[in-house]
């Protein structure tokens, strides 16, 4: 899936979330949203939740 789909389905998306929800439902879709990308990204590039939330610290002992 590309990216200009993925954006056009997430805009979909919160603005169904504004128009039936407010604007309290389209922040939470917002921030689940900006969440659910984060971790993909993470999962994308190789590196695990855990491994992420530990920071570098680890690397360097």
């Amino acid at each position: 899936m590309n990216k200009a789909l993925v954006g056009l389905f997430s805009g979909m998306a919160l603005g169904f979330a504004g128009w039936f929800g407010g604007f309290g439902a389209f922040l939470l879709v917002a921030a689940l949203g900006a969440v659910g990308f984060v971790l993909g990204r993470l999962m994308d590039d190789g590196i695990g939740v855990r491994e992420f939330l530990s920071g570098r610290d680890r690397e360097r002992r």
